[in-house]
């Protein structure tokens, strides 16, 4: 019998109606499979776009016309890796957990079926990810995917649906949003049971609005500090790989890079014996790059996971294909120049400061414009320092001496969660002010017992 509670009263147009109905009846069989069973469909889904890196990597750039054919196989390859690396061992179905002390058992229930609203910027790993969350904690998913990515969308979900099946799944656990349209997405919105919603600020908004718990994400606009400690080679080195990365449309790359005065040209220097970086001191030419990427001051839709290349040419500026990264020294942060706002493509703004209390305060300027409780890095050494930014910026992950857009989903070599949804807190209108994880699509159910032998205090010793 299936935990999931709907509210008969709710009806939609006949293709959701379809899929809703559908999801329902194989969530509800899929509800009674065990932990092992659940696992081998979620480790089938990795599997899938791990082995299919290629073929998805080239689908995606043909279809989306963004990113790049070699950084999305790293993806694909990178976050089915450790996505299922981080799942594979946590129990999720039954009993997960006891607490003796407290005399609590925890046990996993499903939420039901799961709208996962998918980008453009990453049509295979959202997908991916949302999926084994999904499964992995007992539900149904249905994707919506962007219009501009709809026949990959439609691909994985047959795809991951015949995993399922392989392993003995129902039928309809996985399926997706056919001829997609906003109107279409906020119908099923209403009438699943959570959401998970990753793209644009408007279909975060909605998710939120349709009345269903929802997890969005915020606005990326990563700053990054150079602290006068760091190893300057090695900052420029893994600032130019995180920005450049898939032409700069993960949310979490570096965007500001904020600098000692005193080591200003320096740094520069190191950005430019990359060989990857194209930097100009013309201002003449720093305008013509601003006006290109926010054209009245909004970002320019036609340069998201462009090349440096592309994007130049744009500006009427010749700029080679080896180039990975557009280099522009910033007047100031915050709303003193509008290169401190986000930028999905590979132009990086640089800036000096007199301190790094300076560069913290910044910082903290191109967060409050935009990107508020997404992400935020620092290069440093000095543990007071990073404890300092970690206090002061309103982030939910503050990433220390690592390529940002590589490490801020989570990696084999730090702490935060592996997913392709950052949650950005109350700063950036979102429920969660860290990484969506597959804890946050079940419910608990706790089993409280007395607790033997428990003294409990007098009213004199709880108000002493």
């Amino acid at each position: 019998m299936s935990h999931c509670v709907q509210d008969p009263t709710v009806t939609a147009e006949p293709q959701i109606q379809e899929l809703i109905t559908r999801a329902r009846v194989a969530q509800a069989a899929f509800e009674l499979f065990s932990q092992e069973q659940v696992d081998a469909i979620v480790k089938g889904i990795g599997k899938y776009v791990y082995d299919n890196a290629e073929l998805l990597a080239r689908m995606a750039v043909d279809e989306t016309g963004i990113g790049v054919y070699e950084d999305k196989i790293l993806k694909n390859k990178g976050k089915a890796r450790i996505i299922w690396n981080n799942l594979k061992d946590k129990k999720s179905r039954g009993i997960i957990g006891e607490d003796p002390e407290a005399n609590l058992i925890f046990v996993a229930k499903p939420m039901g079926v799961v709208a996962a609203v998918t980008p453009v910027t990453n049509p295979v790993v959202t997908p991916m990810c949302n999926a084994m969350f999904a499964i992995k904690t007992g539900n149904a998913v249905i994707f919506a995917p962007h219009p501009k990515a709809e026949k990959l969308t439609e691909l994985l979900a047959r795809e991951f649906q015949n995993v399922a099946t392989a392993n003995g799944g129902p039928d309809n656990l996985i399926q997706a949003v056919k001829n997609g349209t906003i109107e279409t997405t906020q119908e099923l919105m209403k009438v699943v049971d959570v959401i998970v919603a990753t793209g644009g600020a408007a279909m975060v908004k909605s998710a939120y609005s349709s009345g269903k718990p929802s997890f969005g994400v915020g606005a990326g606009n990563v700053p990054v500090i150079i602290d006068n400690d760091a190893d300057l080679k090695d900052a420029a080195a893994k600032i130019v790989m995180g920005a450049s990365f898939d032409n700069g449309i993960i949310c979490s790359h570096e965007q500001f890079v904020l600098v000692p005065e005193e080591k200003y040209d320096q740094a520069v220097e190191s950005f430019e014996a990359t060989g990857k970086v194209w930097f100009t001191e013309d201002e003449k030419l720093v305008q013509k790059f601003r006006d290109v990427v926010f054209p009245e001051g909004r970002l320019n839709k036609d340069v998201v996971g462009r090349s440096c290349k592309d994007i130049g040419a744009m500006a009427g500026v010749e700029i080679s294909e080896t180039v990975r990264i557009i280099l522009l020294p910033a007047k100031g942060a915050g709303t003193d120049d509008v290169l401190a706002k986000e930028k999905l493509c590979p132009v990086v703004a640089i800036l000096p400061c007199k301190s790094f209390e300076e560069a913290v305060a910044k910082a903290k300027a191109n967060l409050i414009l935009e990107g508020a409780g997404h992400s935020a890095a620092v290069h440093s050494n000095n543990e007071a320092n990073i404890r300092a930014a970690g206090l002061e910026l309103p982030v939910s992950r503050l990433v220390v001496n690592q390529a940002s857009s590589f490490t801020a989903g989570g990696s084999l070599t730090n702490g935060f969660a592996p997913t392709t949804t950052l949650g950005c807190g109350s700063w950036g209108g979102n429920s969660i002010s860290e990484n969506l994880d597959y804890k946050h699509l079940m419910n608990v159910s706790r089993i409280g017992k007395i607790i033997k032998d428990k003294k409990v205090p007098t009213d004199a010793e709880i108000w002493a």
